[in-house]
């Protein structure tokens, strides 16, 4: 590949299911399409998976046949708004929902195989602390951890924070408070949370943002739309194109952080290239 640069990858994920987080990372990866950035999400819930409906497509194949060698990743690519490559995965399959670590670590590695000039990978995780998570979050450099005022969600935030960091050495976490009533309410919910890291596990959060409640996104979930297409104007989706803006100054990585990560041979080269001072 001709003057690779990494991809910045970014593991979108939440300590309980019904916050948005599906939701968030379709329209974060619409935002930065819209940006000009060829941008690839992956629907890394894989046992219920449901970016593909939300966006009203409908895949031939998904992740399922890359594990069974049916398929290669490329193959089962398909486009969605604004040129957004997605991965798919399987729906209502428990086989895929009970993978072993080294068949997540097979999904990882043939991300290495793509030759699309990616700048982002959006990876929508499961909700919760399973393997696939897990494995996921730390082959991505960016975990965004999506939370909503509800005392289950900021308590399993916190849950999935503590092991990813106890358990797997993951150090950098960007917070984003969803479905946010008030101005107010954001960085209240962001405070909650980082209290209580910061008193007992000594690591800082980055807070993202807020996105407001928007009854618009419920109209375009209904005609399986995402709100960046059917309403871009309204609050929420201003709040997303505004998450999109902060990830552009997001710091390239330059190095292998020593365990298992997604686009690892392009990171590679392009730290070689970079030391010995080469032009990208």
């Amino acid at each position: 590949m001709a003057n690779p640069h990494p991809v910045k990858v970014v593991a979108v994920t939440s300590g309980k299911g019904g916050v948005g987080k599906t939701n968030l990372s379709v329209n974060l990866s619409l935002a930065l399409a819209s940006l000009g950035r060829e941008v690839m999400l992956m629907d890394a819930d894989l046992g219920l998976a449901n970016v593909d409906v939300l966006l009203g497509l409908t895949p031939k194949y998904n992740l399922s046949h890359v594990i069974s060698g049916e398929r290669t990743l490329e193959e089962i690519l398909i486009s969605g708004p604004n040129n957004v490559k997605i991965v798919p995965a399987a729906s209502g399959t428990q086989r895929m929902a009970e993978l072993h670590p080294s068949e997540h670590s097979g999904v990882i590695q043939a991300f290495s195989e793509l030759s699309y000039p990616l700048d982002y990978l959006i990876i929508d995780t499961a909700a919760g602390i399973s393997d696939s998570v897990v494995s996921f979050t730390r082959a991505a450099r960016e975990v965004m951890v999506v939370v909503c005022d509800e005392p289950s969600s900021i308590t399993d935030a916190y849950a999935l924070i503590k092991v990813l960091n106890r358990d797997y050495n993951v150090q950098r976490f960007h917070v984003v408070a969803n479905m946010v009533r008030t101005a107010q309410e954001g960085p209240l919910l962001f405070k909650k949370l980082s209290m209580v890291t910061e008193k007992f596990l000594d690591i800082p959060l980055d807070y993202m943002g807020a996105v407001s409640f928007d009854e618009n996104i419920r109209k375009a979930v209904q005609k399986q739309k995402a709100i960046l297409e059917m309403f871009p104007g309204t609050p929420a989706a201003v709040g997303m194109k505004q998450l999109a803006q902060k990830m552009e100054r997001w710091v390239l990585p330059r190095n292998v952080e020593g365990h298992l990560e997604f686009f690892v041979e392009r990171l590679i080269e392009y730290s070689v290239q970079a030391q010995a001072g080469g032009s990208f």
